[in-house]
């Protein structure tokens, strides 16, 4: 008696571990096929096109691609004449029609293996934007690994290109500067504080200096 209660526990145990994985397997399915529309542009394994503008993702947090997805799905980004990346992007995520698809394709983003894109960019002085990223630690963090606390998200794995574009659209308003994009209005004064193209340049060359 007391053998066929062992194994009926047991067996209980397993059956509620298989049913227990079977949402995150669904989801982890879900996330896979609706990925394949964005693998279009940023690639199969989320490593970008810098030729379209898009930036690699692969591994960025779920919360901060959630976020970014959510902006563009409702105008908060993506919405200016200027942007010519974000007016792209813009629609892809309308087409992920709910808060559970976006969900899905954040989780699949975030699982993929991170690696650091090849540098594109010259003319960055890594020591000068040392002294000039200061400014960036109290949110991005000393390592630029980020903060989900505070909103920002982790540069070390980013595309070069792609964070001198998004420093020049903070400076000049095309981000950052939208009301309904309170997050990136955060950003923007910080940008601000970088005199030239110079100083934005060394700033990236500075953040992909840091250990992955």
């Amino acid at each position: 008696m007391a053998m066929s209660s062992m194994m009926l526990a047991l067996v209980l145990a397993v059956s509620s571990c298989v049913l227990s994985a079977l949402p995150a397997a669904a989801d982890d399915a879900r996330g896979r096929t609706l990925f394949n529309f964005c693998a279009q542009c940023h690639g199969s394994e989320g490593a970008g096109n810098p030729a379209i503008e898009a930036p690699s993702i692969a591994g960025l947090p779920a919360w901060y691609v959630d976020a970014q997805l959510k902006k563009f799905k409702s105008g908060g980004r993506g919405y200016h004449a200027d942007d010519a990346g974000g007016l792209r992007m813009r629609p892809m995520a309308t087409w992920l029609k709910t808060d559970a698809d976006i969900a899905a394709v954040a989780a699949y983003v975030a699982a993929l293996p991170a690696s650091r894109p090849e540098p594109t960019l010259a003319g960055g002085d890594a020591a000068r934007g040392e002294a000039l990223y200061a400014t960036c630690t109290a949110c991005h963090g000393a390592d630029a690994a980020g903060n989900e606390q505070l909103f920002s998200p982790p540069l070390r794995h980013a595309s070069d290109w792609y964070l001198l574009a998004q420093l020049r659209k903070f400076q000049s308003g095309i981000r950052g500067a939208n009301p309904a994009d309170t997050t990136g209005a955060l950003m923007r004064p910080f940008s601000l504080t970088l005199a030239d193209e110079q100083a934005m340049r060394d700033v990236v060359a500075y953040i992909l200096s840091r250990p992955q």
